[in-house]
């Protein structure tokens, strides 16, 4: 059984644990919010058969693959269908805008750090829904996240009733998924829309091309300042001239980076600012 006094362990094993994350994924967690660390793990521990985080330590030194297992444990997955969803319908809006104004391509959406999927998904469900009546081409969407285990869920689009009643009305639900057992399940028409692939912000290598719009919703604030400035950069990179970029409601690029500034057209989004020079060229 799992220990009852969590606070009578030492603190080393919380410091191994964190540093692991952040080595990791570049992903801090305060000292006022170790307890998450034990919340996240007490399945794991369970799981193993362990009683303490002590224990847990011991294994990831010993095997890799449960290193893995903790870094995806204390990653913070939560999400839900149409989070947002006015800031999803303005990001609709304006790929209309771009297309009425000229472009002619398929607009390229990227959603970095995309969990168990509900962010592509529900710009996939939402853009197919605009285009058939429009008859624009459908965007191409690129999801990433640094969790190989929050991707098998993606690409699965595999959900419980309970995630999937987040954000989703009876009509989606029932155009968009199939019941399997007691979960629901993306109609494979609909994943096929998006290219998940692993990708960690801070060090991968970027997708390929550039992006009109770009989501990094809710990542940047687990970040250090410097790492945080370093994936703007990043960001930047594979933005094109006037793209938009999306952040979480509690994040800003104010005081944080030069590369993007806030939309005029669009309250609440952020806008490449021509600041920053071209870093592809650099990058190779």
């Amino acid at each position: 059984m799992l220990s009852p006094a969590p606070m009578s362990r030492p603190s080393g094993s919380l410091n191994v644990l964190a540093a692991l994350l952040e080595s990791r994924t570049g992903q801090q967690i305060a000292a006022n919010r170790e307890w998450r660390i034990e919340t996240a793990l007490k399945p794991l521990i369970r799981e193993r058969g362990l009683e303490t985080l002590e224990d847990l330590v011991g294994e990831v030194l010993r095997n890799p693959a449960v290193a893995d297992q903790v870094v995806d444990a204390l990653l913070n997955q939560e999400s839900s269908f149409f989070r947002d969803a006015a800031v999803l319908e303005m990001i609709a809006d304006a790929a209309d805008a771009m297309r009425a104004e000229g472009l002619t391509r398929r607009v390229r959406i990227w959603s970095a750090g995309c969990s168990i999927g509900q962010e592509p998904l529900s710009l996939a469900m939402l853009f197919s829904e605009r285009d058939a009546e429009s008859g624009a081409l459908a965007p191409e969407i690129v999801a990433t996240d640094v969790s190989e285990a929050a991707l098998g869920r993606a690409r699965a689009g595999r959900y419980s009733q309970f995630e999937i009643q987040r954000g989703l009305p009876i009509r989606r639900m029932m155009q968009w998924f199939d019941t399997v057992g007691g979960d629901w399940v993306a109609k494979p028409e609909l994943v096929r829309q998006i290219s998940f692939r692993k990708l960690n912000l801070v060090a991968d290598p970027l997708p390929i091309g550039r992006f009109d719009i770009i989501l990094c919703r809710n990542v940047l604030l687990y970040l250090s300042p410097v790492l945080r400035r370093r994936v703007f950069e990043r960001l930047a990179e594979v933005a094109r001239p006037g793209a938009l970029l999306v952040l979480g409601a509690g994040e800003t690029v104010i005081g944080q980076t030069e590369a993007f500034r806030p939309s005029q057209r669009y309250r609440g989004l952020y806008e490449t600012s021509g600041a920053m020079p071209d870093m592809s060229a650099v990058a190779g």
